[in-house]
């Protein structure tokens, strides 16, 4: 992957925004629907959803970049379009479920009336993209590990 910490940044800055934008989305559909405000749904959820792992997680991979270069690997670049993809599935079903908990008036506890195969398809959906981003998360923990390694021995090298 070309200039990683740039990528990085820009994915990190690009879910800001759509996290941002997905707490307004929120905020004014239930206010449209008349939803009750105390009401949590995977919609409600959304927002800090896409804060935390689409804005924070990168910051934190470029910082662990800078301090021990851990792009230039495949396991990196696996890493990363892994964990893109399987986000994006899971806030897509995030965003679904969501909407039809909105649309059908029930709170989080309870899911709307849906038949058998849409519910299934979409906790499936959201159980691949689960999936996928456990997979990149072992991935980048394998490429730091054998990274931390490396750069340990160097210094043990140079000390003695």
């Amino acid at each position: 992957m070309k200039n990683a910490q740039k990528t990085l940044f820009t994915t990190a800055f690009i879910y800001l925004v759509i996290g941002m934008l997905s707490g307004v989305f929120y905020r004014e559909v239930t206010k449209f629907k008349e939803f009750p405000v105390d009401n949590a749904t995977q919609l409600s959820t959304l927002h800090t959803h896409l804060l935390v792992l689409g804005f924070i997680v990168p910051l934190v991979v470029l910082a662990l970049d800078k301090l021990y270069t851990l792009a230039g690997s495949k396991q990196f670049t696996w890493f990363f379009y892994l964990y893109n993809i399987g986000l994006v599935i899971t806030l897509v079903m995030m965003t679904v479920r969501g909407w039809l908990q909105v649309l059908a008036g029930s709170p989080l506890e309870q899911t709307p009336e849906l038949s058998k195969g849409m519910d299934a398809g979409i906790s499936g959906m959201a159980g691949i993209g689960h999936i996928l981003l456990a997979v990149s998360l072992v991935l980048l923990m394998v490429r730091l590990g054998a990274r931390i390694n490396t750069v340990q021995a160097q210094t043990k090298q140079v000390n003695a």
